[in-house]
């Protein structure tokens, strides 16, 4: 039997045998409660210590700013309910109600923790569409930004079609937005958060350099473990608790330290520091000879989202002809492992909200199909992958050929 090809890294990666090693102890032998005072704990509570100094490290930010959380999803929430929360307790803020903007193509954590705010009537939320391209224009931001804007959200890289948002550029707009307004009004501060859960591996995330006082991330999708991850707030920055409990993470996320799972990210992103820089390179030529193989063997097949300004490791593609459950389905009985889309909608019948956003009708839009690479990706599986693929396209389309011909003949 051939072996198993997996293509879906960013849906989440294979826990690094690094990253596994540190955190084993701290499933029985350490496993004292880090909010304990005696032995036990402390010695939980010096093992967090170290991971977030190694996450604020990366990140150039201190180690008060960082903030563990569950996971992206979670992080994300609490960037946009706390804010808003945050808003409601100020004095004077009733008299207008906050505004959001995010895009049309985020994470369903975003997009819903906004339509949530905005069905409860605490805040107004403009979604801005990318290009047809897959990207979002700062100008756009700016047009749609009013006096009563308090936060703007804007994934640093696309979870489905791997384009890269221009974080640093909008970040330098939004900072001089503040600067000019806080003249007028020192109280005016629109907060910049992204969610920069694909974009760890791949790019350089200094906080400083992007300009953005809140970041999310996921430990799954870096080779760490899954039920982790972290929220970056910067210093002063307006945001209440969304959880209420115990003083864990500066009073900001309570609930139990997962100290293995702390252990685990605090390790992956040491390696992603270490490693980045020489797996970049080679993920990247293997998407792109991927990309050119598919387009010129496979008729009728469309790269979904810009060539140039995408993750190094994302490749979706939109075949006609082809229905994407089929497809994936196919590909698995083929030992491929692909996807149509976000892991997170994968129950989903409805088509991706992201290529409607870039103007895909909904009949391409579920012929879609995500491939991701990763550090354990080589050639030979790259080539294996496409014989597969092309030999499963030319089955469906022969299938779906003779449906339509029986329907139209009467048959």
């Amino acid at each position: 039997m051939s072996k198993k090809i997996y293509l879906d890294y960013a849906a989440t990666t294979p826990v690094d045998k690094e990253v596994f090693r540190a955190m084993k102890p701290y499933f029985s032998e350490k496993f004292g409660n880090a909010m304990s005072i005696h032995s036990f704990g402390q010695e939980a509570l010096v093992a967090i210590d170290k991971a977030r100094s190694a996450l604020a490290k990366f990140f150039h930010a201190t180690t008060a700013e960082i903030i563990f959380t569950s996971g992206a999803t979670e992080s994300n929430n609490l960037a946009v309910k706390g804010i808003i929360k945050s808003y409601q307790t100020q004095s004077g803020s009733q008299k207008r109600k906050p505004h959001i903007i995010t895009t049309s193509f985020e994470h369903h954590c975003v997009l819903y923790a906004c339509r949530s705010m905005a069905k409860e009537g605490l805040a107004e939320v403009t979604y801005v569409k990318p290009g047809k391209d897959g990207l979002i224009k700062a100008a756009d931001i700016k047009r749609a930004i009013r006096s009563n804007t308090i936060l703007v959200s804007v994934m640093h890289v696309n979870n489905e079609i791997g384009t890269v948002q221009p974080i640093a550029e909008i970040g330098k707009m939004i900072g001089l937005i503040n600067k000019e307004q806080r003249t007028k009004n020192p109280s005016f501060k629109i907060i910049f958060h992204t969610d920069a859960t694909q974009a760890i591996n791949y790019f350089d995330c200094n906080v400083d350099k992007l300009g953005v006082d809140l970041l999310s991330l996921s430990a799954h999708k870096i080779y760490g473990p899954k039920g982790v991850g972290m929220l970056y707030i910067r210093k002063g920055t307006p945001i209440r608790h969304i959880q209420d409990g115990g003083d864990q993470e500066f009073r900001m996320r309570a609930g139990t330290h997962n100290v293995a799972g702390i252990v685990g990210l605090g390790k992956a992103i040491e390696l992603v520091a270490k490693n980045s820089t020489r797996e970049t390179p080679r993920i990247k030529n293997l998407r792109d000879y991927l990309i050119k193989k598919v387009l010129k063997e496979i008729s009728k097949a469309k790269l979904n989202g810009s060539k140039i300004k995408r993750s190094p490791n994302n490749a979706n593609f939109t075949f006609a002809d082809v229905e994407g459950e089929g497809l994936i389905l196919s590909l698995d009985t083929e030992r491929i492992a692909a996807s149509t889309g976000s892991a997170c909608s994968s129950g989903a019948l409805t088509p991706s909200h992201v290529l409607l956003s870039i103007g895909l009708k909904p009949e391409e839009a579920h012929g879609s199909l995500r491939m991701t690479l990763g550090k354990y990706t080589t050639k030979k599986e790259i080539d294996v992958a496409i014989a597969k693929l092309k030999a499963v396209i030319g089955r469906l389309r022969k299938i779906s050929g003779r449906i339509l011909s029986d329907y139209y003949s009467g048959k």
